[in-house]
C-alpha cells in the first residue's frame, strides 16, 4: 500500500533543516499555497522564505540588458508573496512559547497525504515550568481553493493559566532574494502595495495592488474565538486572552482567505463570502471535505511499489506534489517550484508539457485541459511573440512565463528553444489520444495546432528537397542554436502530420468552418505542412549509425571527462557558455528524449547506438534527464541501465538527496520518476494507433501497481515476478496492446511477464 504518512520526530532546528521543512510541509491545492514557517517564528538572525503565493498571480521586474537589441526582453513576471496571514503568536500567562526557549519535551512534523493536513506536535516546558501539548494543523482545501486553516490547539499539562494567542494579518510582505542564488530574484523590490486595511464583524481585510501590473489580491482573516482587533497601515492583528484549565484543550482557528483580480472582477467581495462560508461549518467539515477529495484522487493516481518502503513513500509524496501544484482553473499552470517556494520566479516552463502533463493525462486528463487552456488564452501573446522574432505568420510560446509573454533573458538557452512549440502542440495531441476530447481539438486544440505548424514553416526552409529548421536551440542547454537539432525538427514533423489529420477530423465532423474564418485555415496551407512534414530533415550519420543532436554536433571536439573534477559539476557553474557550446557534452537527454517520445521514426538499433553514444557524453547537470535515459533503457531491455538511471532521483526532495530542496520542490523531476515507472519500467505509449504497454520487472522490487485512465475507462495494472495483470476498474471495454499483441479488455486479462 502507498504509504501516506511521512513523519520525522525532533525535526532539525538549525537554519537549514527550518528552510527544508518550510518547503516539505508547505500546504497548497493549486490555487495557493503557503510554506510551512513557524506560526511564532525564528530568532533573529535566522534565514527564513516566508511566503503566500498565487498561481499565476505577478507583478513585472526590470531585466536589465547590457546591450538593448531588437526583440530582447526588458521586463519579466515574478510570482509575488502576497501576504503574511501564518503568524500566531502563545503565551502562556506572561510566558512567550518559542521553540528556541525553554525546553522541548517532545516534538514531530507529520504530512498526512490521505487526509491533505500538515501538523506540528509540540510538548513544552516554559522556563517558568508550565507545560503544554501544542497541536498545530494546517491545510490548504483542495474544495474551498481560497481557504487555508491553521487549527491551534492547547492543552496545560501541569497547571491552569490564563492563555493569550496574539494572530497576526500581514500585507507589507516581500519576495525572498538572495543575490547568489540565480533561481531567485536578485533584487529587492516593493512589489505589492497596500491599499486599504479593514476590520469588519470579526474579520479583518488587506486589499494590496502591484506596483507594476496593476493586479489587486485581497486577504481576510477570521477566527473561532472572539477577540479584539487592532489594525495599521498594513496589517491588522488579532488577540485573543482566555482562562485555561489544566487538562482541558483550547482551540484556535484560523481562516485565511485569498482572492484576485485575475480570476474576479469583484475580488474583495468574493474573499469576504469565502471566508463567512468556511467558517460557518466546523473545521471538521473542512477536514472531511479534504479528505473525500484525496479518496478520489488516489483512487485515480496511486503508484505503488513492493519491495521498497523508501521509494514507495517517495513516490506517494511527489504524486502528492503533483497534485498540490496543479492549478485547478485555466488562469495558472505549474511553476517549477509548484507553490512551495519563489525558485525561478514562479515561472512555467516546459516541464509542464513534457514532464507533468504524462502523468495528468493518465490519471486526471481533466486537468491537462485545464493547462491547455491556460495556452490557450495565452495564445495572442505567443502570436506577438512570434512577429516580434521576424515571422509573418504563427505563434511562439515564450520559453518562460507566468501570463504569457516571454521572461528569459539569455535568449541562446531561453527563446531560441522553439521546441516550446513542438511540446505543447504534442502534448494538445497527447490529451487527444487519451481522452477522444474531440469538443477540446475543435474548440481549441486545433487553432493551437494550426498556429505552432504556420511558425514551423516561417522558421524553415527547403535544402536540396528537404525541410531544414535552423538557428535553434534543443533540449540540451549545453548546445545552444543550431542547425537542425534532431530533438525540434522530430516534434515538428510530428505536429505538422497532426495538424492535416485534424484539419481532416474538423472536415468530417462539419466543425471547420469557425477555423477558416481564425485562423483563417485553408486546404492549400494544410497541403503545405503535409509537404514540410514529409520532407521534414531529421538528421542521420551512416558512419556511426545514429541520429546527431544537429548538423554540426559530431564535428565538435570531445570533452575531456576524465581530466574536469568533480568539483566542476554542474559545468555551467564552472565553464564559459561558449566554451560548453563548442564541445560534444550534453547537459541532457535531448535526442534520446526525441526517441522516447517519437520511438517509431528510428528503428531499434538506430535508437540503440543513439543512446550508448550520448551516455557517454551527458552530464545530467538537468534533473529532467536521468529519467529519461531510464525509460530509453527500459525500452532497449537494459534494465540494470534503467534502474541505475532511475537511482535516487524519486527521493529527491523528501529525502533532500540533493540538498536544495529548502528552494522549492522539483516538480518536474516529480513527473519525472512517474514517467521512468510507467512509461519505463511499464512500457506505456500512447500512440494514433492506440495504447501500449510492455512491462518489465527490476530486480530491487518484487512488484509494482499503477492505476490509469483511457478514453473514460479506469483500469488497474498490476505486475509481479510471474505476470502482468490488467484489470477494468469501470466504464467501456477498450483495446490495447500488450507486448505488441492487440487485445481487448473487457474485465481482466492476465499474461506472463515478458523480459
Amino acid at each position: 500500500m502507498p504509504h501516506f504518512v511521512y513523519e520525522v520526530n525532533h525535526f532539525g532546528l538549525d537554519n537549514d533543516s527550518l528552510l527544508l521543512g518550510e518547503t516539505i510541509f508547505h500546504n497548497a491545492n493549486g490555487y495557493l499555497g503557503v510554506r510551512a514557517n513557524f506560526e511564532e517564528g525564528y530568532p533573529e538572525g535566522y534565514k527564513t522564505v516566508r511566503g503566500t503565493y498565487i498561481n499565476g498571480f505577478y507583478d513585472f521586474s526590470e531585466m536589465k540588458q547590457a546591450e538593448k537589441l531588437y526583440g530582447l526582453v526588458e521586463e519579466k513576471q515574478t510570482m509575488l508573496n502576497v501576504a503574511d496571514t501564518q503568524g500566531i503568536r502563545l503565551f502562556l500567562g506572561d510566558e512567550e512559547f518559542s521553540m528556541f526557549g525553554g525546553e522541548l519535551l517532545d516534538y514531530s512534523r507529520t504530512l498526512d497525504m490521505a487526509k491533505g493536513t500538515t501538523t506540528r506536535r509540540v510538548r513544552w516546558r516554559s522556563p517558568q515550568g508550565k507545560e503544554a501539548e501544542i497541536t498545530i494543523r494546517r491545510m490548504a482545501s483542495f474544495t474551498r481553493l481560497s481557504i487555508f486553516t491553521i487549527e491551534y490547539r492547547v492543552t496545560l499539562l501541569n497547571c491552569s493559566a490564563k492563555l493569550r494567542f496574539v494572530s497576526s494579518h500581514r500585507g507589507d510582505v516581500m519576495n525572498y532574494h538572495d543575490p547568489d542564488d540565480p533561481r531567485v530574484a536578485a533584487e529587492s523590490f516593493q512589489h505589492l502595495l497596500v491599499r486599504k486595511v479593514e476590520a469588519e464583524r470579526g474579520s479583518s481585510f488587506i486589499t494590496s495592488q502591484t506596483a507594476k501590473s496593476g493586479l489587486f489580491v485581497c486577504s481576510g482573516v477570521r477566527h473561532n474565538l472572539a477577540g479584539t482587533i487592532t489594525t495599521g497601515e498594513a496589517f491588522a492583528v488579532s488577540e485573543v486572552t482566555l482562562d485555561a484549565e489544566e487538562g482541558m484543550p483550547v482551540r484556535l482557528v484560523k481562516y485565511t482567505a485569498l482572492a484576485d483580480s485575475i480570476r474576479h472582477t469583484d475580488y474583495r467581495q468574493v474573499c469576504a463570502a469565502e471566508l463567512e462560508r468556511a467558517a460557518a461549518v466546523p473545521i471538521e467539515q473542512l477536514y472531511a471535505e479534504q479528505e473525500a477529495y484525496l479518496t478520489g484522487c488516489w483512487e485515480k493516481c496511486s503508484l505503488d511499489i513492493h519491495g521498497d518502503d523508501d521509494l514507495n513513500s517517495a513516490l506517494t509524496y511527489n504524486i502528492y506534489q503533483l497534485i498540490q501544484s496543479v492549478t485547478k482553473d485555466a488562469y495558472g499552470n505549474i511553476a517549477a517550484k509548484g507553490l512551495s517556494g519563489e525558485g525561478y520566479e514562479g515561472h512555467y516552463f516546459w516541464d509542464t508539457e513534457m514532464y507533468i502533463q504524462p502523468f495528468f493525462v493518465l490519471t486526471m486528463p481533466e486537468f491537462c485541459k485545464n493547462l491547455l487552456s491556460m495556452r490557450y488564452k495565452t495564445l495572442d501573446m505567443a502570436r506577438e511573440n512570434a512577429a516580434i522574432m521576424g515571422c509573418k505568420r504563427g505563434a511562439l510560446f515564450p520559453w518562460r512565463t507566468i501570463m504569457g509573454r516571454e521572461c528569459s533573458g539569455h535568449y541562446p538557452s531561453g527563446t531560441a528553444q522553439v521546441h516550446i512549440n513542438g511540446d505543447i502542440a504534442y502534448a494538445v495531441i497527447a490529451y487527444y489520444l487519451a481522452t477522444g476530447d474531440f469538443e477540446f481539438i475543435a474548440s481549441m486544440g486545433a487553432e493551437l495546432i494550426f498556429e505552432i505548424c504556420r511558425h514551423w514553416i516561417d522558421i524553415g526552409n527547403y535544402y536540396k528537397g528537404k525541410f531544414h529548421i535552423n538557428g535553434v536551440t534543443g533540449p540540451d542547454e549545453y548546445t545552444c542554436i543550431v542547425n537542425n537539432n534532431y530533438f525540434t525538427n522530430a516534434l515538428a514533423k510530428y505536429n505538422l502530420y497532426w495538424a492535416v489529420k485534424i484539419y481532416d477530423l474538423l472536415k468530417q465532423h462539419g466543425r471547420l468552418e469557425p477555423l477558416e474564418r481564425k485562423p483563417g485555415i485553408s486546404a492549400a496551407e494544410v497541403a503545405e505542412f503535409a509537404r514540410a512534414s514529409e520532407a521534414m530533415y531529421l538528421p542521420y550519420d551512416e558512419e556511426l549509425g545514429i541520429n546527431p543532436q544537429d548538423d554540426s554536433f559530431l564535428q565538435k571536439r570531445a570533452w575531456d571527462f576524465a581530466g574536469t573534477p568533480k568539483e566542476h559539476h554542474p559545468l555551467l557553474l564552472h565553464y564559459h557558455p561558449l566554451h560548453l557550446y563548442r564541445h560534444q557534452v550534453c547537459k541532457q537527454a535531448d535526442t534520446v528524449m526525441a526517441h522516447f517520445i517519437l520511438e517509431d521514426y528510428q528503428s531499434r538499433e538506430t535508437i540503440r547506438r543513439s543512446f550508448e553514444y550520448y551516455e557517454k557524453i551527458t552530464t545530467h547537470d538537468s534533473s529532467l534527464s536521468r529519467c529519461i535515459f531510464s525509460i530509453v533503457a527500459s525500452r532497449l531491455g537494459y534494465k540494470e541501465k534503467a534502474c541505475e538511471y532511475f537511482g535516487d532521483s524519486a527521493k529527491l526532495d523528501l529525502f533532500n538527496t540533493h540538498n536544495n530542496t529548502k528552494d522549492g520542490i522539483h516538480t518536474a523531476n516529480m513527473g519525472g520518476n512517474y514517467m521512468a515507472i510507467v512509461y519505463g519500467f511499464a512500457g506505456l505509449r500512447l500512440k494514433e494507433s492506440g495504447l501500449y504497454l510492455a512491462p518489465v520487472l527490476p530486480d530491487q522490487w518484487t512488484g509494482y501497481e499503477f492505476t490509469l485512465s483511457y478514453r473514460g475507462s479506469a483500469m488497474k495494472v498490476a505486475v509481479d515476478s510471474r505476470a502482468c495483470r490488467i484489470t477494468l476498474a469501470h466504464g467501456a471495454a477498450q483495446e490495447l496492446y500488450l507486448y505488441g499483441e492487440k487485445h481487448t479488455l473487457a474485465s481482466e486479462m492476465v499474461v506472463p511477464l515478458q523480459g
